[in-house]
């Protein structure tokens, strides 16, 4: 890769980002560890589903020819022959005037072809103590047709049917598919593994004792939220001192991951080393995106020493820069190691009810808040400042502006393109 010190456009940089990575391996996992990944190949059913007629309701099974002519007026009136529960199969066939008293997912009775709920019988009439199992006889209150509340085998799935093609991301009810089908596993694209790394010797991690001058870091666990939100497996690499030496220990413990993002030193100040360290340990791609908050961006890849190259995404130190910029490049790096393609946010045309300004020729992705109105229309508000270390305002955002670079401002009133981050 060649280094490039100009400042390049979000299409440029993502595009350059994403060619750099490729779907992971396949690998079985089991179906609940699953979630957001990408079926490798077509899962083919070994068996029908339902296996067998079943019934819809709880009801009783009948001939549907029994039932003609019925009514709350003059009832059908037949002779109750068993009780069959789910899970259970009744051998004997229902002769002409009999009835079973079936529970819903219950295999049907041979020689039943319809399905009469409880409701359009006697049964509700009843007693509750007088064991309505046990009743020799149902009053039948409307006629049934054939296959009336009958659920037939296969109707849901075919023998040998593809239940889900590759490509497929799994969500929820891919999961009850595939247990549906009888498998506990399935073969998907691994998740990759994130390492993080934060670096400033100012930096104290949550939970320790924080001395004058620190702060504690937001940044890694912010990160590592959202990697694994995208699919990913974050590893947490620590605080990196402003040391070539330190830094670059921290890097190597990273080398096994499939991707290395830190936070902080990629900027001009005499201490941010990130630069200088992907420099010497491997290559850098580019460094700077005409893009607000998040400018300094540094992409490359550091040198593993056996043939390898780690691709390294270096953040800007600012939490809300940092957020901003993962949202725009390490989650696309994300899905396409997944192998998932659907990594844009969904965009909608807002009006914005404040002014928004855009003064140094950079993309503006300005934190708001967006609802929709009683008309479908979409409204956008500002969280407040924005400056790109008040993290709260990404708390309160369910979207970001995208003001682009050659505008200069947008006033209220005006139509303005946002990209839902809920």
């Amino acid at each position: 890769m060649m280094p490039s010190s100009e400042m390049i456009s979000v299409e440029d940089a993502r595009a350059r980002i994403l060619a750099f990575f490729h779907r992971l391996p396949a690998e079985s996992r089991p179906l609940l560890e699953t979630l957001g990944q990408v079926v490798a190949e077509d899962v083919v059913a070994p068996s029908a589903i339902p296996p067998l007629d079943n019934t819809a309701m709880d009801g009783y099974a009948v001939r549907a020819a029994d039932t003609s002519g019925a009514s709350e007026s003059a009832p059908v009136t037949l002779r109750v022959v068993a009780d069959l529960a789910a899970g259970y199969i009744l051998q004997t066939p229902i002769g002409p005037g009999e009835a079973v008293r079936i529970m819903t997912g219950a295999p049907l009775p041979p020689g039943s072809d319809a399905i009469v709920p409880f409701e359009e019988t006697d049964e509700p009439l009843r007693g509750i103590n007088e064991a309505p199992h046990k009743s020799g006889q149902v009053a039948i209150y409307k006629a049934a047709s054939v296959a009336a509340n009958v659920r037939f085998r296969g109707e849901d799935v075919q023998p040998g049917q593809t239940v889900l093609p590759a490509g497929r991301v799994i969500r929820p009810s891919e999961v009850g598919v595939l247990a549906n089908v009888g498998l506990t596993s399935v073969p998907v694209y691994r998740r990759p593994v994130v390492a993080i790394l934060s670096t400033g010797d100012e930096l104290t991690a949550p939970g320790m004792p924080l001395a004058p001058g620190h702060i504690y870091d937001a940044n890694a666990v912010s990160i590592a939220a959202m990697a694994s939100e995208c699919g990913a497996q974050p590893r947490l690499l620590g605080i990196a001192r402003d040391t070539v030496d330190d830094l670059t220990t921290k890097i190597r413990e990273g080398f096994n991951a499939d991707m290395i993002v830190t936070s902080a030193g990629v900027s001009r100040g005499d201490f941010d080393v990130v630069k200088d360290v992907l420099a010497r340990e491997g290559s850098i791609d580019f460094w700077t995106v005409r893009m607000k908050p998040g400018k300094p961006l540094a992409f490359g890849a550091f040198n593993t020493g056996d043939g390898r190259q780690v691709p390294h995404l270096g953040l800007p130190g600012n939490p809300v820069s940092a957020m901003v910029s993962f949202e725009l490049f390490g989650r696309p790096a994300i899905f396409k190691m997944l192998g998932r393609s659907d990594w844009a946010r969904r965009r909608v045309r807002a009006i914005t009810r404040d002014e928004v300004v855009n003064v140094d020729g950079r993309r503006f992705y300005a934190r708001c808040i967006v609802t929709k109105g009683e008309d479908g229309g979409y409204s956008a508000s500002l969280t407040g400042p924005q400056g790109s270390g008040i993290l709260t305002s990404m708390s309160a955002a369910n979207g970001l502006t995208v003001i682009p670079e050659d505008q200069a401002s947008a006033r209220p009133g005006d139509e303005i393109e946002v990209m839902l981050l809920d």
